[in-house]
């Protein structure tokens, strides 16, 4: 008798209609995506009529999954950006010089007065007065060094110091320079990655590429330019302290300054000390708000130790102005009139309620670690995705008829269940790629083509296995029992292979082969469980109401 216990039965049924369950929605895509975009909106921001409304189009109780569609098939941007590690190098060596100098303070009597000096990107330039002190002040700042926090640096600190004649040259060290360009990459990922989900775009991608470019796509956003609004900026925030105020821009700053114009007022320049008291690296948090005469604002409070560089600046020097700078321009200079010690305040401005709810985001996301350049960008409309989409679709069916044609005229009633199976195999794929969140693409597209062709291969060795028993004299259920049992190996061999080639295309490739590898893994799990399980049940079932005396196949 067929093999195939009841308990299996349920268990394949079970699996097949939950996979079909999670593929339904893809079938009413714009209703459920309201419907989707209705929930989140009401779980961030509180229900109206018209959210509650949207979110009825489609039942709470079915499944809402959606396959994600991809920047070639929804439209969207795409950005290639470098990020300029190097402007970290000179950011490092310019917090360091405090250090330095405080370390050298306490050796005067031995070096001398000390000076910092201009210095290359990258480099830190200190002279000292006494050349004798020269060996005292390298061994000095030496003991400034610390280890390489990485494993590739171990046994490595994170600066190099030399001299030459009277001036001291610290730069970093090869392995700190390796260590601080993978983790400016990954921090600007990051970054990326909050700015992009605070605006709710779905699925974007946002992946490292070489050693120093991040890819970005958002599908379904409007342009390049907008994303590049959103993400184009550094974002960096510091209060400095104000030496002047000018209306001359080509006024020479001095040693160690900066001059940089007012946002609020035309033709007027701050003179500012360069090194600022403190960044945004230190904001725990920043949110639009209006200040005491109902203007857009946004307030920010600082972490702990931010917290409390900015108290002990404002207690030293009340009644001095202090600039608020936004990427090279000063948002506003107020005058310190008492001790801000509770480490917040508010960021006033001519801002606009947009402009302040933008500017909180970008704080609250983070400043960038560097500025990034754009290689490449480009603008995929919507219709030239719905091109892709009515390309693929056209594919897929003809491929389909292919493939259902070829298994009814060759195999009759046993290829019309495995045509049966090869509907319900494209029904689950849609189901595990709803299931899971993955976003498909035209090469996605291309990977389900390709299953729907390697669907009945399975299906065709154990026919053709049942074709040999039926030959040797073996009854109609036994031919069935053994064509599986026989065809089994040969069916795991072949589609494992296949499986593993799709992992290694996921874990080399990027973007669109990632796409193409996601679908064929799971169609290749699919297509082997409908051949071996959904077939056979339907075999089983109809040997079990007809009870054939032969079998043609």
């Amino acid at each position: 008798m067929l093999n195939f216990p009841t308990w299996r039965r349920l268990v394949v049924i079970g699996l097949v209609v939950l996979g079909l369950g999670y593929a339904l929605p893809n079938l009413f895509y714009p209703r459920v995506e309201l419907h989707n975009d209705a929930v989140a909106a009401i779980e961030a921001s509180g229900s109206t009529a018209e959210r509650e409304a949207d979110r009825s189009a489609w039942p709470d109780w079915l499944p809402s999954s959606l396959v994600n569609l991809g920047l070639d098939l929804r439209g969207g941007a795409h950005l290639l950006a470098e990020v300029r590690v190097e402007d970290v190098y000179a950011a490092r060596m310019d917090a360091l010089w405090p250090d330095v100098r405080d370390a050298l303070r306490d050796e005067r009597d031995t070096v001398g007065a000390i000076r910092r000096q201009n210095a290359p990107e990258g480099e830190l330039r200190v002279s000292i007065e006494n050349a004798d002190g020269m060996a005292r002040a390298l061994e000095v700042v030496r003991e400034l060094a610390q280890p390489v926090a990485t494993l590739t640096g171990v046994g490595s600190k994170n600066i190099e110091v030399a001299g030459q004649d009277r001036t001291i040259i610290v730069t970093l060290s090869e392995a700190e320079r390796t260590a601080t360009d993978d983790r400016t990459i990954q921090q600007s990922l990051e970054i990326i990655r909050r700015r992009v989900d605070e605006v709710g775009t779905r699925e974007p991608t946002i992946q490292r590429q070489g050693e120093r470019r991040i890819l970005i796509q958002v599908p379904g956003l409007g342009s390049a330019e907008e994303l590049k609004a959103l993400i184009g900026t550094t974002a960096q925030l510091t209060f400095n302290p104000v030496i002047s105020r000018t209306s001359d821009g080509n006024v020479s700053p001095g040693p160690r300054n900066v001059v940089y114009p007012s946002l609020d007022e035309d033709g007027i320049f701050y003179v500012l000390e360069q090194t600022p008291v403190v960044t945004g690296e230190d904001l725990v948090d920043a949110q639009p708000t209006f200040d005491q005469n109902g203007r857009p604002a946004v307030s920010f409070r600082f972490d702990p130790a931010g917290a409390r560089k900015f108290g002990d600046y404002t207690a030293e020097n009340v009644g001095s102005p202090f600039a608020i700078v936004l990427d090279g321009e000063v948002i506003s200079a107020p005058r310190i009139n008492e001790h801000i010690p509770g480490g917040s305040g508010i960021i006033t401005g001519n801002f606009t309620v947009e402009e302040s709810t933008n500017l909180a985001v970008l704080l609250r996301a983070g400043a960038l670690p560097a500025e990034m350049t754009f290689l490449e960008e480009r603008t995929i409309g919507p219709q030239l995705g719905q091109d892709s989409i009515d390309a693929g679709k056209i594919a897929s069916i003809v491929a389909f008829i292919g493939v259902l044609l070829f298994m009814g005229l060759v195999y009759g009633w046993f290829g019309l269940l495995a045509n049966v199976a090869l509907i319900l195999n494209v029904g689950m794929i849609f189901g595990l790629l709803s299931a899971i969140g993955a976003t498909l693409t035209l090469p996605g597209i291309a990977g389900i083509v390709l299953t729907i062709g390697m669907a009945v291969d399975a299906n065709v060795l154990v026919f053709e296995r049942i074709r040999e028993e039926l030959r040797a004299g073996r009854g109609p259920a036994r031919a069935i029992d053994l064509g599986y049992e026989k065809a089994l190996s040969a069916i795991i061999d072949a589609n494992l292979t296949t499986f593993i080639t799709a992992v290694i295309l996921f874990i080399m490739g990027s973007g669109p082969v990632k796409g193409f590898a996601v679908t064929l893994a799971l169609g290749i799990i699919t297509s082997v469980f409908a051949a071996i399980y959904v077939t056979r049940l339907m075999i089983v079932i109809w040997f079990e109401r007809r009870r054939p005396k032969t079998l043609v196949v």
